[in-house]
């Protein structure tokens, strides 16, 4: 997962080097077990809402970061409260990667790009593009696509933070 450092209000920039990406370790964790990874786009303060929110459903429903993020969802949509937090996350451990949205969205991509934010089209269409056409890697893919979203968007910058975990290849359900 990668993310830029840029924030702002309104059109100002007001900080280039923000932390939009945590790692959450899971209890008990061992070198099997990585955590999970969230990155955040929109409110600083409504994101960290939501990441404390992520932490409990996380230890309610250990290992199961799908159902985890679905009892998220819900409460973010129907708790008078949490509807009125304006942010948008990607949540992602060894096996999934989802976007989770106020609107009571999680999504898991068709093609395993996700991206937030006001760059993400730009990033998402330049790492589809990467993807077809190269044998790069998962990390340099998304620099060369998070290069072309700064040079594209005025609200993305080229301050990245990156976070990387060994991924485990899907089942073929039957």
């Amino acid at each position: 997962m990668m993310g830029d450092g840029m924030v702002s209000q309104g059109s100002i920039q007001v900080k280039p080097n923000a932390v939009k990406i945590r790692r959450i370790p899971h209890k008990g964790d061992d070198k099997e077990h990585q955590g999970t990874i969230v990155g955040f786009a929109g409110s600083t303060a409504d994101a960290f809402t939501l990441l404390e929110r992520l932490e409990m459903k996380l230890d309610e429903y250990p290992g199961q970061l799908a159902r985890s993020c679905v009892e998220l969802a819900k409460g973010w949509r129907t708790d008078k409260y949490l509807r009125r937090l304006e942010a948008s996350l990607i949540v992602a451990d060894a096996t999934v990667s989802l976007e989770l949205t106020g609107n009571g969205d999680v999504i898991e991509s068709h093609d395993g790009i996700l991206g937030v934010g006001s760059g993400s089209p730009f990033a998402i269409a330049a790492a589809r593009a990467l993807m077809d056409s190269s044998d790069l890697d998962a990390e340099a893919v998304a620099r060369k696509a998070m290069n072309i979203a700064a040079d594209m968007c005025i609200y993305t910058n080229k301050e990245f933070l990156v976070e990387t975990m060994e991924t485990k290849e899907k089942e073929e359900e039957v």
